[in-house]
């Protein structure tokens, strides 16, 4: 965005409250673990601060960090000798105790479930923002999105039944 605000650390500063929440589930949701999700957090503004893009729109700039941190937190989840060592619940900001439910069971399913489920239903982006925000195909998404809803029921059906 063109408008940036004349000093530097000011914009990286209200870029930070724009984004930040939301990378931060995200990676969260993904990753697991508090402190990897603010690392991939963090890694993804120092990207923005390295590559400085121009963006046509606030969504396009968010589409690009939260594409950029899904990225990153794929890298982690490859990585050799990394692990999830935290609960998702312990650290996710959940409103009630009925969403940690929910929140964790979200946090049960493989990673590719989550990040789908996740971007659509907490973030509301469409399948086909979500293909382009993690390089899928949208049937792919779907497929995942599905699979991800199915296995959330059947999940449902052993802790509320």
């Amino acid at each position: 965005m063109d408008n940036l605000p004349v000093h530097p650390a000011d914009w990286m500063e209200e870029t930070v409250k724009r984004h930040g929440d939301r990378l931060y589930r995200t990676a969260l949701v993904m990753l697991g673990g508090k402190a990897d999700a603010e690392d991939m957090v963090q890694d993804a503004f120092v990207k923005l601060i390295e590559t400085r893009p121009r963006f046509q729109s606030p969504e396009h700039e968010a589409a690009w960090l939260i594409r950029v941190t899904v990225n990153l937190c794929k890298n982690r989840l490859r990585s050799h000798g990394w692990r999830k060592t935290v609960p998702l619940w312990d650290t996710y900001p959940a409103r009630d105790e009925e969403e940690h439910t929910v929140v964790d069971m979200v946090s049960s399913l493989p990673p590719k479930y989550r990040t789908v489920i996740h971007l659509h239903h907490f973030e509301g982006y469409s399948v086909k923002e979500i293909a382009v925000l993690t390089g899928q195909t949208e049937a792919a998404v779907r497929k995942q999105h599905t699979r991800a809803k199915q296995l959330l029921k059947d999940c449902m059906k052993g802790v509320f039944a």
